[in-house]
């Protein structure tokens, strides 16, 4: 598809995807690339582009290894892994409306029979995710009645009291994948596996901003020193 240069960059990049011309997916893309352009430097895609980068490695290269950080299931595939699992969940409660009752017994038995619940707790939130609540209240105003964001809705509602129980969960909130890839899908975007390239473009905008102020500081090659093993074993004697 060819691009539209009288469209805005996430406007332009909705319309290339040829999924369909709605105004509403570009809006959903614009907000799908601006809540996941950035989200601080600890992460192994932003940490991957800092460490390549700071070789004064071509910005290109530098985000390269980024992007092969986000191939791992641990960092990049958490959007496609909340979809799956919601559809999975409304397949096995059928034609059912869905209840807040119904998710609680849900959730307690996916938990003892040793599965995990994707989508909710973050390693550095200790909060509802609010990118989480952004598109939360964009899929409220725009398609309220979509059979997975009613499904997602009345997660939100259950899951949390129910992680909160077990005492193991320091944040029980939904995160950001939570809902991302149901946005994505209402609008078409049904093929699961590329999500993580979206979220790779939004991501780049983020790390080249870290990189530019990086150089800009001076910052030095990173390199972490090495210990032997020795000098661990006095260290926490």
């Amino acid at each position: 598809v060819a691009t539209d240069t009288s469209l805005d960059w996430a406007g332009n990049y909705a319309q290339m995807l040829g999924v369909n011309n709605d105004e509403s997916f570009k809006e959903v893309t614009r907000l799908y690339l601006m809540l996941h352009a950035d989200h601080e430097g600890g992460n192994v895609s932003a940490h991957a582009t800092h460490l390549v980068g700071s070789a004064l490695s071509d910005p290109y290269l530098a985000y390269s290894a980024g992007v092969c950080g986000l191939a791992g299931p641990l960092h990049g595939l958490a959007n496609q892994e909340c979809l799956r699992w919601l559809k999975a969940t409304k397949k096995t409660l059928g034609d059912a409306e869905p209840t807040v009752e119904m998710l609680t017994k849900f959730a307690k038995d996916t938990l003892a029979s040793g599965k995990v619940i994707p989508g909710f707790g973050h390693g550095v939130l200790r909060q509802s995710d609010p990118r989480y609540m952004i598109q939360r209240a964009f899929a409220q105003e725009h398609f309220p009645d979509d059979p997975l964001f009613k499904l997602a809705n009345v997660c939100f509602q259950a899951i949390p009291p129910v992680l909160q129980a077990t005492g193991k969960v320091k944040n029980p909130w939904p995160n950001v994948d939570a809902l991302s890839g149901t946005c994505m899908q209402h609008y078409g975007l049904t093929q699961e596996d590329y999500y993580t390239v979206v979220f790779a473009v939004s991501r780049s905008m983020g790390c080249m901003a870290n990189l530019v102020w990086s150089r800009v500081m001076g910052l030095p090659i990173e390199r972490p020193k090495s210990v032997t093993l020795d000098c661990l074993t006095k260290a926490v004697k």
